[in-house]
């Protein structure tokens, strides 16, 4: 009785530990890769965009306190903060004038990303608050109120500010 749950025990640590290990070499060996694809687009979609800043301030504080914390933590914060940018991109985007085949790699490279990182951490643990203030702040008072180049330039100057990778 006790062998069969010894067994059932070491099976699912196994299985999980596949699972973390899968999550740390796809983060090691193609997230890098992805995040270049991504900021290379950026840079090509946003020539000309805006020097303006944003009326919403970059939570610098929140990717300070992210460098000391544990590894499934760090990989958290990057999934919830790809989540929200992929969010923000879901909106109308009829005034825009970037490329629309740039703009579409860079939401597909996103969400790649996105669902490869959702792999690597637990779906019961909650995503950051403040971080999700801020991209509902910077939604509400950017975008919501100036569709226009110029709101999502200021989008595009936070992301590059972010440099996700």
């Amino acid at each position: 009785m006790y062998t069969m749950q010894s067994w059932t025990c070491i099976c699912l640590i196994i299985c999980s530990m596949q699972s973390v290990c899968h999550c740390c070499d796809w983060i090691r060996h193609h997230y890098g890769h992805l995040s270049s694809e991504y900021l290379s687009l950026l840079d090509q979609m946003g020539g000309d965009i805006t020097k303006q800043n944003a009326p919403v301030f970059f939570p610098t504080s929140l990717y300070r306190h992210i460098d000391d914390a544990e590894f499934e933590d760090k990989v958290r914060f990057l999934k919830d903060t790809i989540y929200q940018i992929i969010n923000l991109f879901d909106g109308n985007m009829k005034s825009v004038t970037w490329d629309k085949k740039n703009l579409d790699d860079f939401l597909n490279i996103l969400e790649r990303q996105l669902e490869n990182l959702n792999s690597c951490v637990s779906p019961a643990m909650k995503p950051e608050r403040r971080l999700k203030r801020y991209f509902k702040k910077l939604n509400k008072n950017v975008l919501r109120k100036m569709v226009s180049l110029v709101s999502y330039g200021n989008v595009f100057n936070t992301c590059n500010q972010m440099n996700i990778n």
